[in-house]
């Protein structure tokens, strides 16, 4: 029976020579391992340069983050298991318990692993995730964290509350579990294709000339928005080559509907997906002065008066 270790005299229970030196070297092996994680981090900073959500860096963190863990469990293991040793029940035992106790935890690192693998969104890439919209700033084992951005109008007003009207930081981190990806979709703004169609919605009365107006619209698109674009065309081919994606047109176009009160114009144009706020308020600027030059106005809802009842004064 191996001997037990004092302290000044007091007996540490359960605690033998052996168990302490296990202990010791558990410890040493935490501390290198960390240190060396940090040595590549750096190492990985000083070499490859280029900003955080550069690809080459995003993949060397979390490489070197999966290398230390493995290292870091077969160790630990190494130390504590002997050829001698039964741990049969007890790694069992401990096995059913942790797996009932961390069902979350577990679910989150297999999810981490699933992003990984089947590329659905890395640092830099702005996503909506378990109903937070906004750009990926960090990936870890367990959590993803992302910078906040706004939402249009018709949602703004949903839990929790998100004041930015655009797509533009509200300034709030918001950490969100890996494990959300496999009970909710996963929006990915730039993974494949990073470009967005966008539609700016023009009501204008029976009477306007609708030809004038069309031609406003469609020359503000042509100024600001993307036309005959090289990259988004590459980009897209790439879809249409992986995926069963229809043709789509990336010139930009103008749809009318009809409606009880008005025309309505709508224009449909292709963006990159950062710098939609600035593209669509110059587009905005040059049509209000387009419509102005040409006496255009922009129609609202307008009530006509066609009868009242007869109206009839005289002593009670």
């Amino acid at each position: 029976m191996p001997a037990p270790v004092q302290i000044f005299g007091v007996t540490l229970v359960g605690i033998s020579a052996t168990t302490g030196i296990k202990l010791l070297f558990t410890v040493v092996l935490v501390v290198v391992l960390l240190l060396a994680r940090r040595a590549a981090m750096w190492l990985s900073r000083r070499l490859l340069g280029g900003a955080v959500a550069d690809t080459r860096r995003f993949w060397t963190r979390q490489g070197v983050q999966v290398v230390v863990a493995v290292l870091m469990v077969l160790g630990v293991l190494s130390i504590w298991i002997t050829p001698t040793t039964d741990v049969s029940t007890g790694v069992g035992l401990v096995t059913a318990g942790l797996a009932f106790a961390l069902q979350q935890v577990i679910t989150a690192l297999a999810a981490y692993f699933v992003i990984l693998r089947g590329d659905t969104f890395a640092v830099g890439d702005r996503i909506t995730l378990g109903g937070v919209r906004g750009d990926v700033v960090r990936l870890g084992f367990l959590k993803t964290t992302i910078m906040e951005m706004g939402q249009p109008p018709a949602v703004s007003s949903s839990d929790p509350a998100v004041w930015v009207h655009s797509r533009q930081y509200t300034g709030r981190l918001v950490t969100v579990t890996n494990g959300v990806i496999f009970s909710d979709p996963v929006y990915n703004y730039t993974r494949e294709f990073p470009y967005l169609w966008e539609e700016m919605v023009l009501p204008i009365s029976y009477t306007a000339d609708r030809g004038e107006a069309e031609r406003i619209l469609l020359a503000a698109a042509h100024r600001h928005a993307l036309v005959d674009d090289r990259n988004a065309q590459q980009s897209l081919a790439s879809m249409q080559s992986r995926y069963a994606l229809s043709d789509a047109s990336l010139d930009p176009a103008v749809y009318w509907r009809i409606t009880d009160n008005w025309l309505e114009l709508s224009l449909r144009f292709l963006v990159p997906q950062r710098g939609v706020r600035d593209i669509k308020d110059r587009m905005s600027r040059d049509i209000l002065t387009g419509l102005d030059k040409a006496g255009i106005g922009i129609a609202s809802a307008t009530y006509d008066i066609v009868g009242l009842p007869p109206v009839k004064i005289g002593p009670q």
